[in-house]
């Protein structure tokens, strides 16, 4: 009984015996000692901030048609007496060539007849200006013979006075002047009818005239030839058939160049402007849309879309189109490209054919700019390294974004060392180490200036992060 009631006696004792040692090992311990500790500094690629030269540049997509596209028809009747072997689709046939001949024999006749006509006509303008000269003649030898017949009727007259010859005499000579002076009066009416018949005869060979030349064009028109080398498009006319006047024949594509409406949305062409930002164009120039194009300075480059970067052609910038699309809210640029045949690299670089569908960038003149590169822009800001090494945000306004790249307005002093590469964690005065990108600032240089191509696109579409050439910031 007695070791039963000591045992939690003693359970006690043992528990602030515990508890008293407890505590004088926590006051005899030494105290910590904390040592110090820096952030360490983060390995950053950097670019040095200055202007350089840029070329503000939009993308636009249309497809390709011929600058020319001549739609042949027929411009006389009848039966087609030749059609070329080669006049098929797709054929290429150089200028010159004749590809229809229609019957020429009905237009040949008709020619004839109308030259034998003419030739009659011109024969009795000769006869007539002959008969006229005879008459002319006859004339003056009537007026001759009426002067000397009034001549002797006087003599007569006199003579009568003295009674040396009868009064039958003096009427016989005066029958003859009447008779002579009636003879004059006839002469005197056949030259005023021929000045009357001359101008008759004159219409009737200037008529000829241009029947002969409307049928020798007539018969021209049978034989139809190539005005430049084509390649051969819809053809509808086959020999032996009977076409009538206005009949389509074939369409031939002018090879020497093509033409592309390329579709830009207005708002990019704030872009293309900017150069001419604070000027004022006078009344002539902006009535005068040569005079705009010329202003702009605009240089073409077409490309195929897809994946098939060595199809690409120089292009020039040709017209404006002279309305805005209502529905898709984009203006028509019309670029031309010559020799879109030749160079082909099977595979690699086909010929431009009608209605391939391209993508046409168009350059804007040089000028200096502060341009860095897209992925340096978070929400307005960029992340600068200081003389520090020290990470400084600043807040920057953008003119806009072309592709992989931005242009800067303000914000950005030239010198400063741009941060390109991403930063977790961003937290402001974090020590840096900074490393010169000069890899990619040749790449800049390049994307700037229109040297390397930007990235606009993704396979031919408008990127729903890079609005082409006109994202404005903010």
């Amino acid at each position: 009984m007695k070791n039963i009631l000591q045992k939690p006696f003693m359970f006690f004792v043992y528990l602030v015996i515990g508890i008293l040692v407890a505590v004088m090992m926590v006051k005899s311990k030494a105290p910590l000692q904390h040592a110090g500790s820096e952030m360490p500094s983060k390995m950053v690629e950097v670019i040095i901030a200055r202007k350089i030269p840029f070329r503000a540049s939009v993308t636009a997509y249309g497809n390709v048609e011929p600058s020319i596209l001549l739609k042949g028809m027929a411009e006389v009747s009848g039966k087609a007496s030749y059609v070329h072997p080669k006049l098929k689709q797709g054929n290429s046939l150089p200028a010159g060539t004749t590809v229809v001949r229609i019957d020429p024999e009905d237009y040949q006749i008709t020619l004839k007849q109308t030259q034998a006509d003419l030739v009659a006509n011109r024969s009795s303008l000769k006869q007539l200006e002959a008969e006229e000269k005879s008459t002319r003649l006859s004339f003056g030898l009537a007026k001759r013979n009426l002067k000397v017949g009034e001549q002797e009727l006087v003599r007569i007259q006199d003579v009568l006075k003295k009674g040396l010859v009868s009064r039958s005499a003096l009427d016989t000579e005066e029958q003859k002047v009447i008779l002579l002076r009636q003879k004059l009066e006839e002469l005197q009416g056949q030259l005023n009818t021929f000045e009357s018949r001359r101008s008759s005869v004159k219409a009737k060979i200037i008529r000829s005239e241009q029947q002969v030349k409307g049928q020798k064009t007539a018969l021209g028109r049978t034989e139809i030839k190539l005005p430049f080398d084509a390649r051969i498009g819809v053809v509808s006319i086959e020999k032996g058939e009977f076409v009538s006047v206005g009949a389509p024949l074939f369409e031939a594509l002018d090879t020497k160049g093509v033409e592309i409406n390329a579709q830009l949305p207005i708002r990019h062409m704030r872009v293309l402007m900017g150069h001419l930002e604070g000027k004022i164009l006078d009344g002539e120039m902006s009535r005068n849309v040569e005079e705009i194009l010329h202003s702009l300075n605009l240089e073409a480059r077409v490309r195929l879309v897809g994946d098939m970067p060595a199809a690409h052609w120089q292009a020039r910038v040709l017209r404006l189109s002279e309305a805005i699309d209502p529905t898709r809210r984009t203006l028509g640029v019309v670029v031309g490209v010559d020799h879109p045949y030749e160079k082909v690299i099977p595979g690699k670089r086909p010929p431009l054919l009608k209605g391939m569908y391209t993508a046409v960038d168009l350059f804007g003149p040089e000028h200096n700019a502060m341009v860095v590169p897209r992925k340096a822009i978070h929400q307005g800001r960029v992340y600068v390294a200081d003389i520090q090494n020290q990470l400084v945000i600043k807040p920057v306004k953008l003119k806009f974004y072309q592709g992989d790249i931005a242009v800067i307005s303000d914000g950005i002093e030239e010198g400063e060392r741009i941060i390109i590469n991403d930063l977790i964690p961003v937290i402001e005065g974090m020590p840096l180490e900074p490393v010169l990108a000069t890899e990619y600032a040749d790449k800049l240089l390049k994307l700037s200036a229109g040297l390397l191509q930007n990235n606009l696109q993704d396979n031919g579409e408008i990127s729903s992060d890079a609005d082409i050439g006109g994202s404005v910031g903010e």
